[in-house]
């Protein structure tokens, strides 16, 4: 895939919410959206394509390279940083000079599976961090990075470096890349299905026969 796919696939994924990406995943039998990882200031919403990073408690020897600033190095205009800290709620795995960097390479935003820190930093920056909530404690001397660019856990699902990550106020999905195009045309008919069952309620259709489920599915209806 040339840049100029991939963009435009990016493109129709920003059209779309993630619930209407999970409804086109549950529709294919691949896991659906989750909930818990939140932006942490502000309405946001990010679609980009995974670049991945596992954190583990820090053991005794050496200082390591600092957490993330690797991936961070390897990102583009079209990355999300994915940090999988095993859901850890008593250690931020993100911070402010991240956000700086990570902006800096004109990266959409980071999904944490974990807290961070430095939560006005971003928002002045107007980068999107999505997790689990905010705490101060340091990640230094408490964490170090496993991998990078490695599959990954987030929420309990499976993120490949490269997958499609949309993350937004109601929550996160992850497309495997290589369904992303199918995903997207799927999701893409759900969105026009529910603007038009929304058109005939903003009308005065009674809402139990706009929102039959068999019509809300795209199924035929038989009566």
């Amino acid at each position: 895939m040339g840049d100029m796919s991939n963009s435009s696939l990016l493109d129709r994924f920003a059209e779309l919410d993630s619930a209407a990406v999970s409804d086109a995943l549950d529709q294919l039998g691949l896991p659906a959206g989750v909930g818990g990882i939140r932006p942490v200031w502000g309405p946001a919403a990010v679609v980009g394509f995974a670049v991945t990073v596992e954190l583990e408690p820090r053991a005794d020897g050496p200082a390591d390279a600092h957490i993330a600033t690797t991936a961070i190095e390897t990102a583009d205009d079209q990355s999300v940083i994915v940090v999988d800290n095993q859901g850890r709620t008593d250690v931020s795995c993100w911070g402010g000079i991240l956000s700086l960097g990570a902006a800096q390479r004109g990266v959409r935003g980071v999904v944490a599976d974990g807290v961070c820190r430095d939560v006005a930093e971003a928002r002045e920056l107007g980068f999107p961090v999505f997790s689990r909530g905010a705490i101060p404690a340091t990640a230094r001397g408490r964490l170090r990075q496993r991998s990078t660019g490695e599959s990954v856990e987030v929420a309990g699902l499976t993120v490949e470096p490269g997958d499609v990550v949309v993350a937004d106020e109601t929550g996160l999905v992850v497309v495997p890349r290589e369904r992303a195009a199918e995903v997207a045309g799927i999701a893409t008919g759900i969105v026009a299905r529910e603007r038009a069952i929304a058109d005939e309620v903003r009308a005065g259709a009674r809402l139990s026969h706009a929102m039959h489920d068999a019509r809300l599915a795209g199924e035929k209806e038989t009566a």
